[in-house]
């Protein structure tokens, strides 16, 4: 009998223990008086640009992964992945991401410049050239950054000497509160 006395115990402690869940002692409490209240948490592709603009790139990449959980692959947040991959040097997965972005929306201008800048990035000046030009129309020449990736990946398709010395001036473009706005180049 003394010895499984030490074994019921130990089933009588388990057995009395929580699994999970909030700590039982702090449930029902009321927060400190001037607690704000917190209704709504801030957007995550929000965060991720502005991760972005300051050069937190990892940071920025997993804003724009819980951006995706929350909104779901949206040409949007599959630009906002793309362009961030592209600053991480990872310019297989920018591509794939980029272009997914616009099968969801053939007319999100963000999504050909980006892809754009990774064609360049990778070599494929013709391509490159091509998705600015769409980039360009799309957007009507208001760019004055897309009009610029575009006037390189011409110099660069028609003298690729001229390219060494520009090279990596290319911009991408991102959205945020219906504008394009700048990402900071290196």
């Amino acid at each position: 009998m003394n010895r499984l006395l030490p074994f019921v115990f130990a089933c009588l402690v388990a057995a009395c223990q929580t699994t999970g869940g909030p700590d039982p002692i702090y449930e029902g409490l009321e927060p400190p008086p001037g607690t704000p209240e917190i209704t709504e948490a801030v957007d995550g592709l929000i965060v991720g640009h502005r991760l972005m603009a300051a050069g937190e790139y990892d940071l920025a990449l997993r804003a724009y992964l819980r951006a995706g959980g929350e909104l779901g692959l949206t040409a949007d947040v599959l630009t906002a992945l793309g362009s961030v991959n592209l600053k991480l040097g990872r310019l297989g997965q920018a591509e794939t991401l980029l272009r997914e972005a616009i099968e969801k929306d053939e007319k999100f201008v963000p999504a050909w410049n980006n892809l754009g800048a990774v064609l360049m990035e990778t070599g494929q000046t013709g391509e490159a050239k091509r998705v600015f030009q769409i980039a360009f129309a799309l957007d009507s020449g208001n760019s004055d950054q897309i009009r610029e990736n575009l006037r390189l990946a011409i110099a660069k398709s028609e003298n690729p000497a001229y390219y060494e010395a520009n090279k990596n001036n290319f911009d991408l473009v991102r959205r945020g509160d219906g504008r394009y706005l700048l990402l900071p180049t290196p």
